[in-house]
């Protein structure tokens, strides 16, 4: 699904230059849940967006479902986002002014899906998510491991075959951030790709591989079972 070669990431300003990737390579089978872990600052957030194509390397290839996005514009890159990524995010970036159902749908409008089909979609998901008794309420009347429920619903909503989650549980107690770690571990075992970005090493354990970074680079890569698929 994934192919990373040498990708570079380096950040320019009038008077510094930053290296935040340097000569990156690994693969991400279908099917896989990975884990990113690595101190603060080491570039696990800039791979991330880079994977999420939310923004293009300075260098180097990356290969997404079998095609080379390197240098993809952005209308190309929104193009493939929508159709195949589904985010989650630590802070959850819910829109406040918004329902649940309707946060859960706006990525069915963007896709330009019927409205009914929109509502059955949203209803299933929501369901499977355990936070249908929350369609009409509002994100600021959710406890936090809610709110977590709603992003993890909206990510899946659109049927991706990858999810990229940035510290899924960092806002949550222990509780709750397991609650969202056995969702994110239930999509896994229904064959959606993970790739997770983390500080918890409790977090790390529902991966099947961990993948170390330090100042930019790879430092080991810890091969743990074999993926769900």
């Amino acid at each position: 699904m994934i192919k990373a070669q040498n990708l570079t990431k380096i950040f320019r300003t009038d008077e510094v230059e930053t290296t935040a990737l340097n000569a990156v390579s690994f693969e991400i089978r279908q099917g896989e849940f990975v884990a990113i872990m690595g101190p603060s600052g080491c570039g696990k957030s800039t791979l991330l967006n880079i994977l999420g194509l939310l923004d293009n390397p300075s260098k180097g290839e990356y290969h997404f479902l079998g095609n080379d996005v390197s240098k993809s514009t952005e209308r190309q890159r929104a193009g493939l986002r929508k159709q195949n990524i589904g985010f989650v995010f630590q802070n959850f970036n819910l829109i406040d002014e918004l329902t649940v159902f309707e946060n859960v749908e706006l990525p069915l409008i963007y896709l330009g899906m019927a409205s009914r089909d929109r509502k059955q979609r949203v209803d299933e998901v929501l369901a499977q998510m355990q936070i249908s008794h929350r369609a009409k309420h509002f994100p600021l009347q959710l406890s936090g491991g809610q709110q977590q429920r709603v992003a993890v619903a909206r990510a899946v909503i659109a049927k991706p075959a990858l999810i990229l989650a940035d510290e899924p549980t960092g806002n949550l107690d222990s509780v709750h951030g397991e609650e969202v770690m056995n969702l994110l571990s239930n999509l896994n075992g229904q064959g959606i790709t993970i790739i997770m970005v983390t500080h918890s090493q409790r977090d790390a354990e529902y991966s099947q591989r961990v993948i170390r970074l330090f100042d930019g680079q790879i430092i080991n890569e810890n091969i743990k079972k074999s993926a769900s698929v």
